[in-house]
């Protein structure tokens, strides 16, 4: 029976999440996998931590039990060759299992209208999967005053915080206008925390922008905004405080979307 067939997973969705790195599910590092979990659980959601070293068969057996994703933050970049780019010196290294399990997940949901929030490095991800491209180091490719990554800062640092503007016309937009942001000339004002040095450069298949940073930076995409619920954005919400009511309404919304679906599956 598939998990959103049962009446305990209709009150709360299985919420499939990767494990950041294989480095930190070899070690059980939980510290930041575990915000994750933190946050799909106060929205609603049963969070399924999905290792990154499963055998192809056992990952889809898996995927087939679990009614959406989250896709997290990650240390790692992304191999410049998933966007047949030669690696920039700024460039981190790769980590394989998480890139194949990202694949995987992404694969899954589009063939079965299954929600995706895509976070930091998975939205990323989600870009490269569609065909997109980053830019590998803003720092040095941008050349903007906004501090984007939390280079320099120490680990008990809290991360930087910038304008982002929301886009009118689409899932985030009506998430912003929901929960009481700013509204200026048909968009919304947001501040959001931030920690990536890498991020979108071309637009995947069937994104569209749905927020920018003050200095162009794309700090969030949709994909087919009301037909397959898949958000991206290049903030941690996370991370933000449980008073920040807009990081709060994402995962709330993930849920929201993933019951949509169950509720439709039931009726074909």
């Amino acid at each position: 029976m598939a998990a959103h067939d049962t009446q305990d997973t209709q009150a709360r969705p299985r919420v499939g999440i990767p494990w950041r790195t294989t480095h930190e599910e070899d070690d059980s590092i939980t510290k930041k996998l575990q915000l994750y979990l933190d946050s799909v659980k106060k929205a609603g959601g049963e969070p399924i931590p999905m290792s990154l070293k499963l055998p192809t068969e056992t990952l889809a057996a898996q995927l087939k039990d679990l009614d959406a994703f989250v896709l997290p933050g990650s240390p790692a970049d992304l191999n410049p060759a998933l966007y047949h780019a030669s690696p920039s010196e700024k460039t981190h290294d790769a980590d394989a299992n998480r890139e194949k399990t990202d694949s995987a997940i992404l694969e899954h949901a589009f063939a079965s209208s299954k929600p995706v929030l895509a976070i930091c490095y998975g939205c990323q991800s989600l870009n490269v999967a569609l065909g997109g491209s980053l830019y590998q180091d803003i720092a040095s490719e941008l050349h903007t005053d906004i501090q984007h990554s939390r280079e320099g800062l120490r680990p008990a640092d809290d991360d930087p915080v910038h304008p982002a503007r929301i886009e009118a016309g689409g899932e985030i937009a009506q998430l912003a206008s929901a929960c009481g942001l700013p509204h200026r000339g048909g968009g919304f004002d947001a501040q959001v925390n931030t920690s990536h040095h890498q991020s979108i450069r071309d637009l995947g298949r069937g994104l569209r922008v749905a927020a920018v940073a003050p200095d162009g930076v794309i700090e969030a995409v949709e994909h087919e905004p009301h037909k397959h619920w898949v958000v991206g954005v290049q903030w941690h919400p996370e991370r933000m405080p449980p008073s920040d009511a807009f990081s709060a309404i994402l995962f709330r919304a993930l849920l929201q979307a993933t019951r949509a679906v169950g509720a439709v599956a039931r009726k074909t």
